[in-house]
């Protein structure tokens, strides 16, 4: 992930007499393109050609005179006998030139011309004899008597005579101290033979160079220099939210790498104008501004380097980070090598997308994007194209793209008066290269730059929740076949599934710092994880795993590099019947299947059934309990029993089928499920398994209850939507890999269906419905854990899965790092149905109404399975109770007891029978409602004479009783007793 950018710090190498940086700076970093070509020496101000390299700090700067001291591989004028060496390889040209050393006791010695061996730095032979006069070393300076050390150019040896100065002790040459000598006599011979030196040296230094990269090309030295192959630069994987957003870019370098022959080229124009005017016409090496650069730093001048844009790169290329002449002349023979290999355009191309240029931009493309917004490949002339003044403002960075303890540098943003300075030089050049018109140049007006970067992006994924879905992505990029290698490389664009809508809402709904959350104000021992999976393809939404993005991941578990596991997951409780009830329904169990609560498991044991007590199990009816009443008050009996009757293989196989790929055994080993078989499932699981015993990656668990609300269809849960990369040969981005959204039916649609009927009553009995009546499907679950503290046994993780059409969401809340015992704020132990169905709620009907989701329904639900199902082990409800016997204290009752039935026309039950049976016994009514009032039989009022209501005299219209008195026992029972039956009477 892309990290904020700190301020580059000053560069606080420690000056040594050697002219050595003890601590190397940026310069010498192989991956630091902002190194540029330095010798030895102070920094002082490089002809505007000429780049430069990040300076010394003022804390590793020497005294300002220290650079007229005797220092490393550098004679200054008119001064001292340096000592060190500085050495730039070696090359055989042909005999040994000897130039004596310095004076012995008796005063300067005097060299053999012939085969000898002498160096200005590296190894030349030079034939012939020469004798070649030193300056005279200050008097008491301790030392060798001349040079003293060995300035190596290519191969010869040039060690100058140093005479002692009168008055003082001469250097301690090889042949001992020289002698004092008459200052008056030798002052002005002296200065002649320092300024001969000087120049003798220069030319030395400049010829041997020249011979280096040009006469010396068939040596051995030419020959032994390999010639690098182009670097591949790394790159940043940009990662985009499924809006097209900035999450974040991975990788050490902000590098896109385009193709040079598309890059506009007033772009080019302007880095050769920086940069290396000449570029175009030079064979890789600038001859004069190597003399110019030699001639400064061995005179005592402005130390310079001379590189060229070829140089530069071959310097990157080779890797070579020592600041010495062998260094120069390696790269000068590079150089030469690159130039009679490559094309001008290609060497252009290497070096644009190689060069650093500020504000944690690598390349002209990712600096083009950063200071204007724009792309280099955008051609001249087009909208939105890179204008040569927008060019040489980038151009003119490179020469020292960030401030140090020394400059400024050449970034806008930080020292706009040099940046502007610079500019001008660049744009100056590029007129007098006929790079741009006079008119052009007149017009010129210095761009507005985009400001740089707080750090801060509002879309970035650095230290945020969302950031841990990094992991994630690296490992799916394994798996779809992107390596490492090619990751770290870079250049890749991956667009991700998160959709922000969903992912601020699962943040906002589980995360302990969110104010809307259920979790706000819970101690911080408490953790929750909130996944949501789009189950139409299995793209995960939303994504928490912890406030941490480099701590530990409670969705996945997966380690920081995305390479494996770094945790053991969590108990899903009763959550995991949703496998066990898909494996019973493919086993043709029906929810009509009743389970005996009583009964023991086969080592004796009993089943404990959501802490309910024996007598309120079922209602009471605890031996008989219908396997749908068992699912939504989450009793555990039946799901042991269905898994040990059908094998707990079966219900293993259906929550692999789902989605489960591994279970974690009681002693904390995880099982793969895809590699092992049913012979290692049954060594290290039991029937608990059936109701949620063992451990699983809630990530997994998500994709199986995905799978359970797209009704039986698996989609494999994933972050990856797209992948693309740069084209080589268009600069463009193009496909590269993509997501794979074929699905696969591992349950039956009816069973499904029959299932999700189910589970669509529970989010009501949890009180967890949703906004505007939508329909949604749900299943809670709880695992116990026992702190030790007492005898009370708590909850040590609890769950709320389950979903709408649209959107499957998992919650698990348990402790984070360590299991506790799990209190709602009120004090009570807290359940799947608290506060996770809160969060899993809060979530959804944020979702919902931030994408106005429309309503959809399941399916209808389609009742399968065998109501005696051979596994059901229910007991046999008891016979309904009989009906009560006749009054036998009314005579009328014994002659004709069905008159006497106490249930006859109740409103309930009644209106049935009186309906059918009593349009023989008056009005044609028979309704028995409420009081059987003038309707039917046994009327309230059938008192002796009838009154047309049934009395002794009046059944003509309304079937009353002809020969008896009221009957008190037959009144229009409300509850409906068991059902009225009208009596049809004789005169009917």
């Amino acid at each position: 992930m892309a990290l904020p950018r700190e301020a580059p710090p000053g560069l606080s190498g420690r000056a040594t007499a050697t002219g050595r940086c003890d601590r190397m700076n940026s310069y010498g970093d192989q991956q630091s393109p902002r190194a540029r070509a330095r010798v030895p020496g102070p920094p002082a101000a490089a002809p505007d050609d000429e780049p430069s390299s990040p300076r010394f700090s003022d804390e590793g700067r020497p005294a300002p005179d220290a650079y007229r001291r005797p220092a490393g591989g550098r004679a200054t004028v008119g001064g001292s006998a340096p000592r060190g060496s500085a050495s730039v390889g070696s090359a055989s040209v042909g005999g040994r030139a000897s130039v004596g050393n310095g004076p012995g006791p008796g005063g300067a010695g005097r060299a053999p011309v012939g085969a000898g061996n002498a160096s200005v730095g590296g190894r030349a032979a030079v034939g012939g004899r020469a004798a070649v006069g030193a300056p005279p070393a200050p008097p008491g300076y301790p030392g060798h008597g001349g040079t003293g050390g060995r300035a190596s150019v290519a191969r010869a040896a040039v060690r100058p005579v140093s005479p002692a100065v009168g008055g003082g002790p001469g250097l301690d040459g090889p042949d001992g101290p020289g002698k004092r000598g008459s200052a008056a006599k030798i002052l002005n011979k002296a200065a002649k033979k320092r300024r001969r030196a000087n120049i003798l040296t220069a030319a030395a230094a400049v010829l041997v160079i020249l011979l280096g990269a040009g006469v010396v090309g068939g040596t051995y030295f030419f020959d032994d220099v390999a010639l690098p192959s182009p670097k591949t630069e790394d790159q940043s994987n940009v990662i985009l939210d499924a809006k097209g957003n900035t999450l974040a870019k991975l990788g050490d370098q902000n590098r896109t790498v385009v193709p040079q022959a598309k890059i506009n080229m007033v772009v080019q124009h302007a880095v050769a104008a920086a940069e290396d005017k000449n570029f175009y016409t030079h064979n890789g090496i600038d001859m004069k501004g190597i003399i110019r650069a030699a001639w400064n730093n061995f005179s005592g001048g402005d130390t310079q380097g001379a590189s060229t844009i070829t140089q530069q790169y071959a310097r990157h290329a080779a890797d070579l980070k020592d600041i010495s002449y062998n260094r120069k002349l390696r790269e000068a023979v590079i150089a030469r090598k690159l130039e009679s290999t490559y094309s001008k355009n290609q060497i252009m191309g290497f070096y644009l997308n190689y060069i650093y240029l500020g504000e944690g931009r690598y390349g002209i493309e990712a600096a083009a994007q950063g200071y204007f917004g724009k792309s280099v490949l955008t051609p001249a002339g087009s909208k939105n194209a890179i204008t040569p003044y927008e060019a040489a403002v980038l151009a003119s960075i490179i020469k020292q793209p960030e401030p140090t303890a020394t400059h400024g540098g050449f970034d806008p943003n930080y020292n706009l008066p040099d940046a502007k300075d610079r500019w001008e030089y660049t744009l100056s050049n590029m007129l007098e290269m006929n790079w741009i018109s006079q008119a052009e140049y007149d017009a010129r007006k210095y761009p507005e730059v985009k400001k740089p970067s707080t750090g801060k992006c509002t879309t970035c994924a650095a230290g945020k929740p969302v950031g841990m879905i990094m992991r994630h992505v690296t490992a799916e990029l394994r798996s779809m076949g992107i390596t490492e290698q090619e990751q770290q490389r870079g250049g890749l664009t991956i667009t991700t599934t998160i959709d922000p809508e969903v992912q601020k809402a699962a943040e906002e709904a589980g995360s302990r710092n969110s104010k809307k959350s259920a979790m706000h104000g819970r101690p911080k021992t408490y953790q929750a994880a909130v996944i949501g999976i789009d189950p139409s393809n299995g793209r995960v939404l939303g994504y928490y795993g912890g406030d941490d993005p480099d701590g530990i991941d409670y969705g996945g578990y997966l380690n920081g590099e995305g390479s494996g596991f770094s945790g053991s997951g969590q108990s899903p409780g009763s959550t995991f019947k949703l496998y066990t009830l898909a494996a019973g329904l493919k086993e043709d169990i029906s929810f009509k299947t009743t389970w005996d609560g009583t009964k023991k498991r086969p080592d004796g044991t009993k089943i404990n059934n959501a802490g309910a007590d024996d007598n309120s199990v079922c209602d009471g009816k605890i031996k008989y309990c219908d396997l749908e009443t068992a699912t939504i008050r989450s009793y555990n009996f039946p799901f042991f029993w269905i898994t040990h009757e059908i094998g707990m293989q079966k219900v293993i196989q259906a929550a692999k089928d789902a989605g489960i790929e591994h279970l974690v055994n009681n002693d904390g080993k995880m099982i793969n499920l895809d590699d092992t078989d049913d012979a290692t499932w049954e060594k290290n699981f039991s029937d608990e398994v059936g109701f949620g015993q063992f451990r699983i990656i809630p990530l997994e668990h998500a994709e199986g209850v995905a799978t359970i609300v797209n009704g039986g269809v698996r989609h494999e849960a994933h972050f990856v939507k797209t992948v693309k990369r740069v084209d080589e040969k268009t600069g463009k981005l193009v496909a590269y890999k993509s997501e794979k959204l074929d699905g696969k039916r591992v349950f039956p649609a009816d069973e499904m269906s029959n299932l999700d009927g189910v589970l669509a009553k529970y989010p009501a009995h949890a009180k967890n419905t949703l906004r505007n009546g939508r329909q949604a499907i749900a299943k809670s679950g709880t695992w116990e854990y026992d702190d030790g503290k007492d005898k009370h046994v708590g909850s040590g993780d609890t769950w709320f899965v389950g979903g709408i059409p649209q959107l499957a969401a998992t919650v698990w809340v348990g402790g984070a790092k360590n299991k506790v015992e799990l209190r709602e704020a009120g004090g009570g132990d807290m359940f799947g149905s608290g506060t996770p169905a809160q969060i899993w709620e809060d979530f959804l009907n944020a979702v919902t109404k931030a994408l106005n989701m429309k309503q959809e329904s399941f399916p209808d639900r389609v009742e399968t399975g065998d109501p005696n199902s051979k596994y059901a082990n229910g007991q046999p409800p008891p016979p309904p109770p009989a009906d009560p016997q006749p009054d036998q204290q009314n005579p009328g009752c014994q002659l004709f007891p069905r008159l006497c039935q106490n249930n006859d026309g109740g409103n309930n039950n009644g209106n049935n029978n009186g309906n059918n049976n009593g349009n023989d016994n008056g009005n044609n009514n028979g309704n028995g409602n409420n009081n059987g009032n003038n309707n039917g039989n046994g009327n309230n009022n059938g008192g002796d004479n009838g009154n047309n209501n049934g009395g002794d005299n009046g059944g003509d219209n309304n079937g009353g009783v002809t020969t008896f008195p009221t009957l008190p026992n037959n009144r229009g029972s409300d509850s409906g007793g068991g059902g009225g039956e009208a009596v049809q009477s004789p005169g009917g």
